[in-house]
């Protein structure tokens, strides 16, 4: 018997599953900074600057500011501000001002972002399977209403259903993002339901633990993806190595 006769459901990760980064964040930063008659900051020093400044941000309001009620504008502007500060970069209050709009509208449009060439593939012969698709991502609203629909993946024809972090709440590696899922997918049963995912801790385990079956992708060779394998997880190179492995005759999940 195969994994598909048992499905109902397929959820998926975006970022890493879905669709990838272009280039350096550095990139990003430099342009804007450009654009205001200034030299490119340090690639280096604003990556570091950023992960520091995004980790604080996320432990002092998590879900893009969900609970504090703080408009997500506001939250990336914070972070991307501590972020060039932490990398020793303290502009005027009007040249950052512009920095931070230039920053801020490319990363809520497509220009950031690749979509792999077997992800449409892959949601349309789900769809064609009569299997409901949803997204699971830590991501807040432009994901759904801007990103998502400006690379090609829109909902109601490549995805059924979607759970962003921002908009709910709660976000992964909490078990109550996957019961959500569910439950928005219609109640259908976990035992009916594969979530395919990048990370271990964030897609695999909270989805194994509330009942789903589970597998990772290993799209950039991660070395950890040796002890995902000696742990038991299934993991496969992309989405076309799921595709044959729900459909053949194999009973592991």
């Amino acid at each position: 018997m195969s994994l598909l006769s048992r499905l109902r459901c397929i959820t998926v990760d975006v970022t890493g599953t879905l669709m990838a980064y272009k280039g350096e964040l550095g990139d990003y930063y430099c342009m804007a900074a450009k654009s205001v008659g200034l030299p490119c900051p340090d690639y280096k020093r604003v990556h570091g600057g950023f992960k520091l400044a995004y980790q604080e941000m996320a432990k002092n309001y998590p879900c893009f500011g969900f609970a504090a009620k703080m408009p997500n504008i506001v939250w990336w502007k914070t972070c991307v501000r501590d972020s060039f500060v932490r990398a020793g970069y303290d502009y005027d209050e009007e040249t950052f001002e512009k920095i931070f709009r230039r920053i801020y509208a490319s990363f809520g449009s497509s220009a950031p972002y690749t979509i792999f060439p077997d992800t449409h593939p892959f949601l349309r012969w789900a769809h064609e399977k009569n299997l409901k698709v949803g997204i699971i991502s830590n991501a807040e609203y432009r994901y759904r209403d801007v990103i998502l629909p400006a690379l090609g993946l829109n909902q109601g024809t490549d995805w059924d259903f979607g759970v962003f972090s921002g908009l709910e709440g709660v976000e992964k590696p909490d078990p109550r993002i996957y019961e959500i899922a569910l439950e928005r997918a219609g109640n259908i049963a976990p035992e009916e339901t594969l979530h395919i995912g990048d990370s271990m801790r964030k897609d695999y385990l909270p989805a194994k633990s509330v009942g789903m079956h589970a597998l990772l992708l290993d799209r950039f060779k991660t070395p950890d993806a040796e002890e995902w394998k000696k742990s038991g997880a299934v993991v496969l190179p992309d989405l076309e190595a799921v595709q044959n492995f729900i459909t053949s005759e194999n009973l592991t999940s």
